[in-house]
């Protein structure tokens, strides 16, 4: 993913400067720069994350294998959920605390709630779990879950439907949003319909499913060894997501690394259960 957004260095919610750092995705955020403000987490803040704009929890809970065992066993098990986890489309360069803040909670609009990130302009209410987004990127993000719904043949609200109709129409596509789609394309085989132009979502639209067959079907790739893992900042332990306790860490202690090294360099030791 580092490759698509190489030129073009800036977190998707709050538009602040990365600094890339390796080969893998990782990077520092020029937090000073873009006027952001630390509300809880400084560790996270100060990293890149890679953000699921439409979070894990939602297509995964969609899945058989989450009702039986959570993301840890849809990991291991489901090859569709690999696809639908790994799919670019769908992941964006995010500062690690709004990534964190964000969590599982939809898109909505929050307008008598404050700011909690200094100059970033993103909302959360945490007690409604509801995010706002600035209005630049609420299109992108429309057209994001459009494709992920229309390609995986996911289930959408109908009170999120019509809020995302409205979004792709107030914020129509721009040349970053095609590049970025190019970008893409040229790493997995395929664009996404709802920004190139080729589909267009509408009150009722029956997805395609096209993801489906060809994942379900297909070999199941090996566990990623080398990817993002979860620590635990009080017992120092991380787990990789097809590790036992990889969904059990709470949010108070979870820290979330780019790849097994960094958690090393950072102290964290591998949990003994790890296959």
């Amino acid at each position: 993913m580092k490759q698509v957004y190489e030129d073009n260095p800036v977190t998707f919610y709050c538009e602040c400067s990365i600094t890339w750092q390796g080969n893998k995705g990782a990077g520092t955020i020029d937090l000073e720069g873009c006027g952001y403000k630390i509300r809880r987490n400084e560790t996270r803040a100060s990293r890149v994350e890679w953000e699921h704009v439409l979070p894990a929890h939602s297509f995964g809970h969609q899945r058989l294998c989450w009702q039986d065992g959570g993301r840890s066993n849809c990991v291991r098990t489901d090859p569709v959920f690999r696809a639908m986890e790994a799919d670019m489309h769908n992941l964006t360069p995010a500062i690690g605390e709004v990534n964190g803040d964000r969590s599982n909670y939809r898109f909505g609009v929050l307008p008598t709630t404050d700011y909690q990130h200094g100059s970033c302009d993103f909302k959360v209410d945490f007690q409604q779990r509801v995010a706002q987004p600035r209005p630049e990127i609420r299109g992108d993000i429309a057209r994001i879950y459009f494709y992920m719904h229309d390609r995986y043949n996911l289930r959408m609200s109908d009170s999120q439907e019509k809020l995302l109709i409205a979004w792709h129409k107030q914020d129509p596509v721009d040349e970053w949003e095609l590049e970025r789609d190019r970008r893409i394309a040229g790493h997995i085989g395929h664009s996404n319909p709802f920004v190139t132009g080729e589909r267009t979502w509408h009150r009722g639209y029956r997805p395609t499913g096209d993801g489906l067959t060809e994942n379900a079907t297909s070999n199941q790739p090996p566990i990623d060894l080398t990817g993002p893992v979860r620590g635990n900042q009080r017992s120092k332990i991380f787990h990789r997501p097809d590790c036992p306790g990889y969904d059990t860490i709470s949010e108070h202690n979870r820290v979330e690394f780019a790849s097994p090294k960094a958690a090393e360099d950072a102290g964290y030791r591998i949990a003994g259960n790890c296959p």
